[in-house]
């Protein structure tokens, strides 16, 4: 089986080609550059190098946020148009599952984060069994501060992974102590090519109503709700 894997969901513009459970290609960068103008001419270099047409492809993996508002739509609108185009299945993963997969060999739960602004995190937390990563607490957009209290009562060790990790990491020590586990920089990186294992077994998507998970409404949206919500 042929796979492409895309995530622009945060900094990283991410993709890769799995064949045949092997990964044959992958192009990361980590920079707040514009993915919109990048992300075509990367996914045409990648398939050149490894020498496969879009033809060839049997699945489109794609990270479905939540993260940069912009950033998710350009890449789950980008993997849509692929496989609508391409009449491809296509599979959308949480991209705090796909980073999550990097804990995989971490004996404790898995804690993926993206910073939300104004103390809030986009979080879920995870162990690893059955070959997957299996849910224990389901995504959510909450204060970091609290979510941190309600890990240090549970008294468990918990694996940190996050881009952002620098934003928390005091934060993260002071509530959990030893319990906290913070691995070096380039763990905190998602990689697509996890991304391409997270979603390889996974049951197609529709692709007319695969939609990002955003987790919140974008304040412009949630502003405007208000207004009308205030006018009637």
């Amino acid at each position: 089986m042929n796979i492409l894997a895309i995530d622009t969901s945060n900094h990283v513009l991410g993709v890769a080609i799995m064949k045949d459970d092997q990964i044959t290609g992958e192009l990361v960068t980590n920079l707040a550059k514009n993915h919109s103008v990048r992300l075509m001419p990367a996914i045409d270099k990648l398939m050149k190098e490894v020498q496969m047409t879009p033809e060839q492809l049997d699945k489109i993996v794609v990270a479905k946020g939540p993260g940069s508002y912009t950033g998710v739509r350009i890449g789950v609108a980008t993997a849509k148009s692929l496989a609508w185009a391409l009449q491809t299945p296509i599979v959308g993963v949480s991209s705090l599952e796909a980073i999550g997969f990097q804990g995989r060999f971490f004996n404790g739960t898995i804690c993926p984060f993206f910073d939300a602004r104004r103390g809030l995190v986009y979080t879920g937390l995870y162990t690893w069994g059955n070959n997957k990563l299996e849910t224990v607490y389901e995504e959510r957009n909450c204060l970091m501060k609290e979510y941190l209290n309600m890990l240090a009562e549970e008294g468990r060790s918990v694996l940190f992974l996050s881009p952002d990790i620098s934003l928390h990491q005091k934060a993260i020590t002071e509530s959990l102590g030893e319990l906290a586990v913070i691995p070096e920089g380039p763990y905190h990186v998602a990689k697509p090519s996890y991304l391409a294992l997270a979603g390889r077994n996974r049951e197609p998507d529709n692709v007319h109503t695969l939609t990002p998970n955003y987790l919140r409404l974008a304040e412009a949206e949630a502003n405007w709700k208000k207004q009308q919500k205030e006018r009637t």
